[in-house]
C-alpha cells in the first residue's frame, strides 16, 4: 500500500459498509471465493463482468473488466494482500481511484453472516470524489449478492462446491438465449454428441419443462427433462435438470444408482463486444451425502460431456448466423 495512506488520517480517507445476510458464513464466502459465482454478482446492478485473472491468495493478482450498463468498460487490477477463508479477504485496487478494500464476514448464528467492506483510500480527495456514490453502490451490490445466494441455494450443504463451466461464443446474447429457450432451436444441439433427437416439448414459464427423448448412436434411448425455476431473458436461467422416462417421471441416472435424483443448474450470460460468455453452476437439489460424493467426483466426466455438448452449441450458433 502506497505510503502516502499513513499521511492522513483514515477517517477522512474511508468508507464503511455492512449488511446481515441470510446465509452462512461458509457459503457467503463461497460467493466470494468461486470466480463463477462472484462474477455474476460482483458491481452495481446492471454490471456485468469478464475476469482475465483471480488467484485467490496472498500476492495473488485479480485482474478484470467490468462492463457499465452504458456500453462503458472498466479495466480494474487488484492483488490480494490477506486471506483467511470463511472470514476475510483483503486486496489493494491498484487501478484509479487507488484503495485497499478488507471484507470481513461475522457469522452471527442462525444461519446469518454480518459481511463489512471496508475501503481506504490513498489520498482524501480521491475519497471525497467517489463518496457520494460509493455507498449506494454497496448497497445494489449486497442486493446482488443475496440474489445470487438465493439463486445457488442457500439451503444445501455448505460443503457442496457444485459444478462450473464457463464457455465464450461469438454470438450475441440473444441469440444464445434463444438457442436455450426455443424448442425448435433446442432441438438442433442439445445432448450428447452422435444422439439424436426423438421427441420434446418446451413450455418456458416458471414451473414449466422441457421433456425430451433421445436415441444413442447404439440404438438406446434416453429421457431427460428440465424444471424451469427462474427465466429472466436474456441474462439467466434456473432449471432442475434430471433423468426422465416416456411419462415425463424422475428416473436414475442409467449407469449410475448413486448419482442425484435432480441438479440445480443456473445459467449466466453476459455479452461484450459482440460476443457471449455462458457460465453453468450445477448443485445436486434433495441430495444424499452418498449422491453428493458421487456428484462430486464425476466432475472430469461433466465437464468432459458438457464440452461435446457446448461444441455443437457453437456450430448451432455459427449455422444461424450465416443464415
Amino acid at each position: 500500500m502506497p505510503a502516502t495512506l499513513l499521511s492522513e488520517k483514515i477517517s477522512d480517507r474511508e468508507i464503511v459498509s455492512t449488511r446481515v445476510i441470510h446465509a452462512p458464513r461458509e457459503l457467503v464466502f463461497k460467493a466470494y471465493s468461486d470466480p463463477a459465482q462472484l462474477a455474476q454478482w460482483w458491481g452495481p446492478k446492471g454490471f456485468t463482468n469478464t475476469f482475465e485473472t483471480f488467484d485467490l491468495r496472498p500476492g495473488g493478482e485479480w485482474r478484470f473488466v467490468m462492463h457499465g450498463p452504458d456500453g462503458t468498460d472498466y479495466q480494474n487490477e487488484s492483488v490480494f494482500t490477506d486471506v483467511v477463508p470463511g472470514e476475510r479477504i483483503v486486496f489493494d485496487h491498484l487501478s484509479d481511484p487507488k484503495f485497499r478494500a478488507t471484507h470481513t464476514l461475522e457469522s452471527l448464528g442462525g444461519g446469518k453472516t454480518r459481511v463489512t467492506w471496508r475501503m481506504v483510500f490513498e489520498t482524501a480527495e480521491s475519497c471525497d470524489a467517489v463518496r457520494p456514490c460509493v455507498p449506494a453502490c454497496h448497497e445494489q451490490n449486497f442486493d446482488r449478492l443475496e440474489a445470487q445466494l438465493a439463486r445457488l441455494g442457500a439451503a444445501e450443504p455448505a460443503g457442496d462446491a457444485g459444478f462450473v463451466i464457463s464457455r465464450e461464443f461469438a454470438a450475441p446474447r440473444e441469440l444464445v438465449w434463444k438457442a436455450w429457450t426455443e424448442a425448435g432451436r433446442l432441438n438442433q444441439w442439445w445432448g450428447p454428441k452422435g444422439f439424436e433427437m426423438l421427441a420434446s416439448k418446451l413450455e418456458l414459464r416458471p414451473g414449466g419443462v422441457f421433456h425430451y427423448g433421445m436415441r444413442a448412436p447404439n440404438g438406446h434411448e434416453m429421457w431427460g427433462k428440465f424444471v424451469y425455476r427462474e427465466i429472466v431473458a436474456p441474462e439467466r436461467l434456473a432449471l432442475v435438470v434430471s433423468f426422465s422416462d416416456a411419462q415425463c417421471g424422475v428416473t436414475r441416472h442409467p449407469m449410475s444408482a448413486t448419482w442425484p435424483l435432480e441438479v440445480l443448474n443456473t445459467m449466466m450470460l453476459a455479452e461484450h463486444g459482440g460476443k457471449t460468455t455462458m457460465t453453468l453452476h450445477g448443485i445436486p437439489v434433495n441430495a444424499t451425502e452418498e449422491e453428493r460424493k458421487t456428484f462430486a467426483a464425476g466432475r472430469d466426466s461433466m465437464r468432459q460431456g458438457f464440452k461435446g455438448t457446448l461444441d455443437q452449441l457453437e456450430e448451432y450458433l455459427a449455422q444461424a448466423q450465416k443464415a
